[in-house]
């Protein structure tokens, strides 16, 4: 593992066009130990973090700090002793050498050879040689390789001018010309430097050396601080709760291994300290608000999480989890109720890490966490749209900044983007170049090679890509520049084309992040983030986790606050689950906008299904999908006519009879495996899994287990085999039912509203997409279908956000297009200080025109947000230009004494003529208003 770094020529921290000439050199540092990893992921860090200038960049003074466990190569030509060989200064670079192998230590620092045919290369290798013979610094043969093979050189040079924004034509373009940038075998760097054979052997002596090995012990989490007053009397707050846990570890069963019996007895010293007997006071207390009476049943379950959490050391995980969703939560950050299987969690529950209550809904934990599979638990958990930023800041501020990264993500050029860029290079006009991407199909999963393949794929002929097929290939067969232009987008299609910052992602470390990954700083948003992706992250050891954004919980919060302001305090817990009206709205196919619910479609299996209950809701989001799609007919015919189901067997009928005697979750695969097969939860994931994969070897040897379970429990051996085939097809697409049923939990919240609350759901619905023009003219089709009046935008009436009045929708300032958020908080700021504007030129006298500018103006004319003001909308449009002088003229003369433009004074200013225009046909009026 390696590294090309930039060296700055004096400090990192010198960013000056001074520097221009010389901004910084080439170094190669590879990683020969542990702690030379470490090193480098530092250097690399703040590279990006505190030299960045045009390049990440490191100096002398970081190279010095962090130079060990590394070998260092001088690089290529734009190394520093290339560059003073060429400059002729050949004893500084001589001198420059030999500091660069004290710095690193003899036999850690090489002189590097390469010949790609330039001619700089000539001048620099025989010079690098006589300094080796002189200094005693060994030599090393490499190739400067920006790509894997000879024949990927034009895909590359293409690809630069991608990047560079040139075309090839372009003869004063960055190029690398001769083509020897490949990855050469042996064979070809030896012809190459046939008479210093050292310097080709060590590049094995290095590839030696270097005996890194990256260990992951993971999961690398921060400890959790405990409160300190916990600390001093934890034993006894839970005293009752820890002998209940002391005793499942402490009977070991009969079959146990004697890895199970470690496991045990590490659990039972995990039970001493203090992080673990704080988590289960605090599930068991957090278990105490949730249920009014705790049952056995409900007790057992959370004491069974617990044993489970604690023998697989996940408690410091929930602990962190539970921490920030709790915070979020005191301080109004809408929270999502459950997102995937964590919701099946009780202790989950219990920490108000979800809201959904597992025993209620017959949620499975083994499906989230599995004591017979070690694999670390998964919390996705959905923020506020609008305020997802504050938790992870807040966790940065909890766990300190080096510690805490969002994670990047690599887009790749995807089929319409290769083509289109790859067509501007090649100089293809716009039109030609727009006509050809528009026949590539937007699909990211869509590929060109597929596309182009003859005969079309069937999957791609199912989705109706025969007829762009055709034309494509039609162009493509005609060879030259079309054909130049589809091999070459062939060869970039899924390459890397930039980098961003991942959407959801976030990784917190048990120490400085740097100890384990390289960081980056985006160029866009100053954010730092890793260099490595979500997967190489967690192959390193790192916990990442999700904070998504979820604008549903924006939709349903900014719906209440207008709700409150009838007088009426609704909270999301008190929306009650069995509203008739919500059921008929959803019954009768009226689910636009219903979270989860709302395509036409799904609005069709609507008011075929009739739903009447949530878990009617919960069945009907998990079976809208590929694959289980199918099964909705009978779902639905189950449904009006339970006589009709025909059971398997009569011991299916309790795990199916939710879902009308259709599998739909794969929660009731496990448990049919657990009641017919004899199957332990956990065992039935793993079968359940197995069933998805289709592994022809590992489905034999689960059915015999099966089979063979299923007769120890007096079940013959082919009703056996029907029920294991029975499950087969189900266990592939069955969706999971804790995420289908906490989404469905927030679908029903967004259909009570819009069944009880219209005018003040369309109103939040309106502001949440108030960037999208389509998405809000559907929203105000809908009210007006629905018998709701909007009111248009006007400077003395609407607020910053679409609100209600009387049961009317006022239209926000900030939905009318063009209008930015600084010109509609200028605005209510100057109303908010002394009140409605009286007239046009009165508006203009006491805003800031530098807020609300002169587009602004034209455009506020345009859609009317300044009618009853004096004036039609003409003549304010056509006299603007003289108002705005006139304002501007009265506003300096205040501001040097003398009168004021509104004065009253018959001797102040002369009067302001307007002339007035006729109004604008009623059709452009409305096209304005669009």
């Amino acid at each position: 593992i390696g590294c090309e770094l930039y060296v700055a020529p004096t400090s990192r921290f010198i960013k000056e066009k001074r520097e221009e000439e010389n901004r910084y050199h080439h170094l190669i540092l590879l990683a020969k130990t542990d702690k030379g990893y470490h090193n480098l992921s530092v250097l690399s860090s703040l590279g990006y973090t505190e030299g960045f200038y045009y390049k990440p960049r490191v100096d002398w003074e970081l190279l010095q700090r962090y130079s060990e466990g590394l070998i260092c190569l001088s690089a290529c030509l734009a190394g520093e002793i290339p560059q003073l060989i060429l400059a002729g200064k050949k004893d500084e670079a001589r001198k420059r050498a030999l500091e660069y192998e004290a710095l690193y230590g003899v036999g850690n620092y090489y002189l590097e050879l390469q010949d790609h045919g330039i001619e700089e290369q000539r001048i620099v290798n025989p010079v690098l040689i006589q300094l080796s013979k002189e200094t005693g610094i060994p030599l090393v043969v490499t190739n400067d390789s920006h790509y894997v093979d000879a024949e990927d050189a034009d895909a590359q040079d293409t690809l630069i001018c991608i990047g560079t924004g040139k075309k090839k034509s372009d003869l004063k373009r960055m190029s690398f010309g001769a083509g020897q940038f490949y990855v050469k075998t042996p064979e070809e760097m030896a012809a190459l430097f046939p008479d210093v054979p050292d310097a080709l052997s060590n590049s094995l002596v290095i590839a030696e050396a270097c005996s890194m090995e990256m260990k992951l012990p993971g999961p690398l989490l921060p400890e959790f601080e405990v409160p300190e007053d916990f600390a001093q009397k934890a034993h006894e707050l839970v005293s009752a709760d820890m002998a209940r846990l002391k005793s499942r570890f402490s009977a070991p069963g009969s079959q146990d291994s004697e890895k199970e019996m470690k496991k045990r007895q590490a659990a039972l010293q995990r039970l001493d300290q203090t992080v673990t007997q704080y988590f289960v006071w605090l599930s068991n207390a957090g278990l105490k608000k949730r249920y009014p009476q705790i049952t056995p049943e409900i007790q057992e379950r959370l004491d069974y999480e617990l044993s489970v959490i604690i023998q697989m050391d996940f408690v410091g995980y929930f602990l962190i989890v539970s921490d920030f969703i709790g915070w979020a939560k005191d301080h109004d950050i809408p929270v999502g109720p459950g997102r995937g299987s964590g919701a099946g969690s009780i202790v989950a529950y219990a920490l108000r890490i979800t809201d959904i209550e597992p025993l209620k809904y017959k949620l499975l934990f083994e499906r989230f966490l599995n004591p017979e599979r070690v694999s670390m638990p998964d919390f996705d958990v959905d923020f506020c749209m609008d305020r997802r930023s504050e938790v992870v800041d807040y966790v940065t501020r909890r766990y300190g900044t080096d510690k805490v990264s969002q994670i990047i993500t690599f887009g790749t050029l995807k089929a319409k983007a290769a083509l289109k860029d790859v067509a501007r290079v090649l100089g293809f006009n716009f039109s030609e170049s727009n006509a050809l991407s528009a026949l590539v199909p937007t699909d990211p999963k869509l590929s060109l090679k597929k596309l182009l393949s003859n005969p079309l794929d069937p999957d791609y002929v199912k989705a109706g890509w025969q007829e762009n097929h055709d034309k494509l290939l039609s162009f493509y067969q005609q060879g030259g520049k079309y054909q130049e232009l589809f091999d070459t987008a062939l060869r970039l299609e899924g390459l890397s084309r930039h980098t961003s910052t991942h959407a959801a992602g976030v990784v917190i470390g048990k120490s400085a992040l740097t100890d384990f990954v390289p960081l980056y700083r985006d160029p866009k948003t100053g954010a730092t983030i890793t260099q490595f992706t979500m997967d190489q992250l967690e192959e390193c050891g790192l916990v990442k986790m999700d904070f998504l954004g979820l604008a549903t919980l924006t939709l349903i919060r900014n719906t209440l606050k207008l709700i409150a302001r009838r007088g009426i305090v609704l909270r999301e817990e008190d929306i009650p689950e069995d509203d008739s009206k919500t059921f008929a709205l959803l019954s009768e196919g009226r689910s636009a906008s219903v979270f989860q619910f709302e395509s036409t479609g799904m609005q069709k299996i609507l008011k075929q299904a009739k739903p009447s209950c949530l878990e009617d809701l919960i069945a009907l989001n998990a079976l809208y999908r590929p694959g289980p799609i199918e099964q909705i007919p009978n779902f639905i015919h189950g449904k009006q006519n339970s006589r009709s189901i025909e059971w398997l067997h009569p011991d299916l009928k309790e795990s199916l009879k939710e879902t009308y005697g259709v599998i739909v979750y794969q929660e009731q695969v496990m448990e049919v495996a657990q009641i017919i097969g004899g199957y332990t939860l956990g065992a039935a994931d793993n079968l359940r899994r197995v069933m998805g994969k289709k592994k022809k070897e590992e489905m034999d040897q689960q059915e015999a287990i099966f089979i063979q379970g299923a007769q120890k429990k007096g079940y013959d051996a082919a009703t056996a085999k029907r029920i294991f085939d029975y499950l087969v097809p189900f266990a592939g697409y069955g969706f999971n039912k804790s995420h289908a049923a906490a989404y469905a939990v927030l679908a029903y919240q967004t259909a009570y509203l819009k069944a009880n609350y219209p005018a003040e759901f369309i109103a939040a619905n309106l502001t949440n997409e108030m960037n999208d023009q389509e998405k809000m003219s559907s929203y105000m089709d809908e009210a007006k279908a629905m018998g709701i009046s909007i009111l248009p935008p006007h400077v003395n009436t609407s607020e910053r956000l679409f609100a209600v009045v009387e049961n009317k929708i006022i239209f926000g300032l900030q939905g009318v297009k063009n209008i930015g958020e600084g010109a509609v908080e200028e605005i209510l700021r100057a109303r908010a200080k002394a009140g409605p504007f009286t007239s046009f030129v009165n508006f203009l006298e006491r805003v800031d025109l530098h807020a609300v500018n002169k587009r602004v103006l034209e455009t506020g004319i345009q859609c009317g947000i300044f009618d009853g003001l004096g004036h039609n909308r003409a003549t304010l449009y056509h006299n603007l230009d003289k108002l705005l002088d006139w304002v501007a003229k009265g506003k300096e003369d205040a501001l040097v004494g003398q009168k004021g433009l509104f004065d009253e004074d018959p001797n102040g200013l002369p009067t302001l003529e307007i002339i007035e225009f006729p109004e604008w046909p009623a059709n452009e009026l409305l096209e304005f208003e669009k």
